[in-house]
């Protein structure tokens, strides 16, 4: 064989050679970027951060457990997600077998954070590249109560709380936050994180009190109701009217001179209590004036006295519709 052609062969050779390591270093670059056990959870991520729940639910191969489903996707979903900062994929673990556990260090609300990926390697696609899946589980779920409430607010979205409490399927990790913010009755923002499948995330209770709004509204019908009662005691000079309030002498009051008047109005407190929500008792003060006669020495002096008084009402809301009806005991 000439020297030319040993050359030819050599250089064919060195091509080869080059080609086929080129080859291997290829296949590990795949290998080690989209054909990673990384790829799956970044893929992963991406369908939470979009609230694509269908996507990230196929991803994920999870089951779905007897829960309420309003946070696997869209707004709920991708609020969840919206919290997670300066994740971090580390290198995958061997976890026996075919599986290896991909871990995520991340932040949420300034919290760091770690959550644990199972994979499983499912074959290889074109002969080289490996394939990786998320080992099958159930979806962590998220308990919520409410006081008196069958509605909630949960990410951003109404959600149905029968009996005032309710459970919501979730993906990890993520947030969660539950509030009410009705007209008349709201609850402070509760939230709780869950980390992972298998990591409990705490309850979200969330205690309701009345709004501002409704204390005005009932302080107002109270204050009605009194006024009125006072303008009607001063109608029928009356010493003992129907009202919470009366004045008891042995002298004799003359009339014409009988006036009453609230000095100090209840101050409003409304509780929830087996079930209902019920107005606390209104403690208020009462002033007489008038003139009146001393039945022993027949004198004449001027009546000025205030009297504490209390009473309890039902509080009834029907919608918009707020009615409060005083109990009064004679």
């Amino acid at each position: 064989m000439s020297q030319a052609l040993v050359r030819m062969a050599a250089g064919w050779l060195l091509g080869l050679m080059l080609a086929v390591a080129g080859a291997i270093v290829s296949v590990n670059l795949v290998n080690n970027s989209v054909a990673s056990p990384q790829q799956p959870v970044r893929e992963y991520l991406d369908a939470l951060q979009k609230g694509e729940g269908e996507r990230a639910l196929g991803l994920l191969r999870a089951s779905v457990p007897d829960a309420d489903a309003a946070m696997l996707d869209g707004t709920a979903l991708q609020t969840s997600a919206s919290r997670i900062a300066n994740v971090k994929l580390g290198d995958a673990e061997s976890r026996g077998g075919k599986r290896v556990m991909v871990p995520m260090e991340y932040t949420i609300d300034g919290s760091r954070l770690r959550t644990e990926f199972l994979l499983e390697s499912t074959g290889t696609e074109w002969l080289f590249f490996n394939k990786w899946a998320f080992v099958p589980a159930a979806l962590p779920t998220v308990d919520v109560t409410v006081v008196n409430s069958s509605d909630a607010t949960l990410n951003g979205i109404p959600v149905n709380m029968p009996g005032g409490r309710n459970t919501f399927a979730v993906f990890y990790p993520g947030e969660y936050e539950a509030s009410l913010n009705g007209q008349f009755f709201a609850a402070p923002p509760t939230r709780a994180t869950v980390a992972g499948r298998d990591v409990p995330a705490a309850p979200l209770n969330l205690l309701t009190h009345a709004t501002e709004e409704l204390n005005q509204a009932v302080a107002s019908r109270v204050k009605e109701f009194l006024d009125k009662c006072a303008a009607e005691a001063d109608k029928q000079q009356r010493l003992q009217p129907d009202c919470p309030f009366y004045h008891a002498t042995n002298n004799r009051v003359v009339d014409g001179t009988i006036k009453w008047g609230i000095t100090e109005y209840p101050k409003i407190s409304i509780e929830p209590f087996d079930g209902k929500w019920v107005v606390a008792p209104l403690d208020g003060k009462a002033r007489i004036t008038a003139q009146q006669v001393d039945l022993f020495t027949g004198a004449v002096s001027a009546l000025n006295v205030v009297h504490d008084f209390s009473f309890t009402t039902r509080l009834d809301i029907d919608g918009d519709t707020i009615k409060v009806t005083p109990l009064l005991s004679f």
